[in-house]
C-alpha cells in the first residue's frame, strides 16, 4: 500500500524513532560544539583565566597563616597551629576598632556620595542637545580618571598646603588659613571630594550606555499623556536604568570594605591617623612595617569575610525588592 492509499484510508504513517541519546553522541553536547566552532575565541580567555588563578586565587592558601605563627625565613605556611589567637588579638585591640569604625565611614561616605551623583550627571548630560557641547562635557568628566593616583594625591596636597590656592584664597578675603593635610578632622572631606571627582565622571559612561536602549516610544507615548520632562524622567528614564544602577550598587556594597588604599595611603599621615587609618593600612604598617604576617593576615581575612556578608546580602535583598540581582 502507497502513503497515499495509507493517508486516504485514515491513518498514519509511522514516522521513524529519533533517540537522544544517539543523536548526542553522534553529534557530541552543545558545548563542545560551541568550543569545535569557536575554539580561536575561546583560547582568548586562557590568559585572563591563568592571571587570576596565579594572581587571585593561588595567593588564597596563604590565608591558611592567619590561623598559623608564621616566623620570615621560616615555612611559608607557619611553624605551628594557633587556630583563632590572632581572631581574639584584633578582636580586643582596641586599635582595630577605631581603624574599623573609619573603613566604615569613609566606606559609607563614598557610597552615599559616589553612587547617585554619576547616574545625576548621566541624566544631565543626556539632556544637552547640542552635541559638541555633550562631548566636550564628557571629555571634562572623564579626564580625572586617568589620572595616576599618585598624581592626583600631589594635586590634592597642593592645593590643600598652608600655601596653595585655597588658603590663598582664605587668606585674601580675610579668613585665617586652614592646615588640612594636618587636621583629622579635614581628612574625610578631602578624601570624599577628591574621590568624586576623579571617579563621577567615569561612572556615567554605564549609564549613558542604559539611557540608549530605552525605547524612544516610550516617550512619545509619556507625552502624549500630558508628562512633563520631569515625569518622563521619573516614570521612563529612572526605570530604564534601573538594572544597571541596581548591578551597580551591589558591585559596590562589595567593595564596601575596600576604601582605596592607594589614596589613604598617600594622603594621611600620624596627624590624621584617628579619622584616616583604614583596614588596609593597618593591615599594611603591620604586617610590612612590624613583620606581624599572621596577625596582618587574620585582618585581612576578617575584612574579606565582611565584603562577602554585604555583597550576598545586598544581592538577596535585591532581587527580593527589586527583582534584579547579580545571580
Amino acid at each position: 500500500m502507497t502513503t497515499s492509499e495509507t493517508l486516504s484510508a485514515g491513518t498514519t504513517p509511522r514516522e521513524p524513532v529519533v533517540r537522544p541519546g544517539r543523536r548526542r553522541r553522534k553529534g557530541g553536547s552543545s558545548w563542545g560544539r560551541a568550543l569545535r566552532r569557536d575554539w580561536q575565541l575561546y583560547s582568548l580567555a586562557i590568559l585572563p583565566l591563568l592571571f587570576f588563578l596565579i594572581f587571585k586565587y593561588a595567593p588564597m592558601i596563604g590565608n591558611v597563616i592567619a590561623f598559623r605563627k608564621f616566623e620570615p625565613g621560616g615555612n611559608i605556611f607557619g611553624e605551628e597551629w594557633v587556630g583563632l589567637r590572632y581572631v581574639k588579638m584584633f578582636l580586643s585591640d582596641p586599635t582595630f576598632w577605631n581603624v574599623f569604625s573609619n573603613t566604615l565611614i569613609l566606606g559609607a561616605l563614598t557610597l552615599i556620595f559616589c553612587f547617585p551623583l554619576p547616574i545625576v550627571l548621566a541624566l544631565m548630560l543626556n539632556e544637552v542637545r547640542r552635541r559638541t557641547l555633550k562631548r566636550f562635557l564628557q571629555s571634562v568628566s572623564y579626564l580625572p580618571h586617568f589620572l595616576s593616583m599618585v598624581i592626583v594625591a600631589g594635586l590634592v596636597m597642593q592645593l590643600t598646603s598652608i600655601d596653595g590656592p585655597i588658603n590663598a584664597f582664605l587668606a585674601y578675603v580675610g579668613t585665617e588659613k586652614i592646615s588640612f593635610m594636618q587636621d583629622a578632622d579635614w581628612f574625610r572631606t578631602i578624601f570624599v571630594g577628591s574621590e568624586v571627582w576623579q571617579t563621577v565622571g567615569w561612572g556615567t559612561i554605564l549609564y549613558l550606555a542604559a539611557l540608549t536602549t530605552i525605547d524612544g516610544q516610550l516617550y512619545e507615548a509619556a507625552k502624549m499623556d500630558g508628562a512633563t520632562r520631569w515625569r518622563q524622567i521619573w516614570h521612563v528614564t529612572l526605570p530604564g536604568i534601573r538594572p544597571t544602577a541596581v548591578t551597580l550598587l551591589i558591585l559596590n556594597i562589595g567593595t564596601f570594605m575596600a576604601v582605596g588604599f592607594e589614596k589613604v595611603f598617600l594622603l594621611y599621615n600620624p596627624l590624621t591617623y584617628p579619622t584616616a587609618d583604614v583596614i588596609s593600612t593597618y593591615v599594611y604598617r603591620m604586617g610590612l612595617e612590624s613583620s606581624n604576617f599572621s596577625y596582618a593576615a587574620a585582618i585581612g581575612l576578617f575584612e574579606a569575610l565582611v565584603g562577602l556578608v554585604l555583597i550576598l546580602s545586598a544581592n538577596v535583598i535585591s532581587r527580593r525588592t527589586v527583582g534584579t540581582s547579580l545571580w
